[in-house]
């Protein structure tokens, strides 16, 4: 499970270390900020305010997947009649255009047996070392961080 708004928490999947990807502001809706991880590339998107993660290799051929087209699906209702939906959800592979729903990782065109690696993204206020000695004072903190844990 990755996707969370700024009020929601996750339960975090064991053995993963939170890094800090960038302030909730720098990944506006409909963004997505690639990462290293380790030796891993991720990639972390924002779909309508709540922040998802991916893997960005391709199962197809192992293309940068996460580089791709941030698009939608379209569903048909009636022969001749189709229903655009999902935009900004589905994530086109660059090389071959495979697609996959950024929220689930599952494959568009087969979501029972293809899917990519998903990894769990929290909004998590930016802590700061207290040292007991010193006067502090309250605040508030405007902008959250966009943390993934992997």
């Amino acid at each position: 499970m990755a996707g969370n708004g700024p009020e929601r928490a996750s339960p975090r999947r064991a053995g993963t270390r939170p890094h800090a990807v960038c302030s909730v502001s720098e990944l506006p809706p409909g963004e997505r900020k690639i990462v290293e991880v380790g030796n891993r590339s991720i990639g972390v998107f924002n779909v309508h305010g709540d922040f998802y993660a991916l893997r960005s290799l391709c199962p197809h051929q192992g293309a940068p997947l996460c580089r791709g087209t941030i698009t939608g699906t379209a569903r048909a209702s009636q022969p001749g009649e189709f229903i655009w939906e999902r935009e900004g959800q589905v994530l086109r592979c660059p090389w071959h255009g495979w697609e996959f729903d950024i929220t689930s990782g599952r494959s568009v065109f087969n979501p029972h047996r293809l899917r990519v690696r998903t990894y769990d993204v929290t909004v998590e206020q930016r802590a700061e070392e207290e040292d007991p000695s010193v006067e502090s004072f309250d605040v508030t903190v405007e902008d959250g961080w966009v943390v993934l844990h992997a």
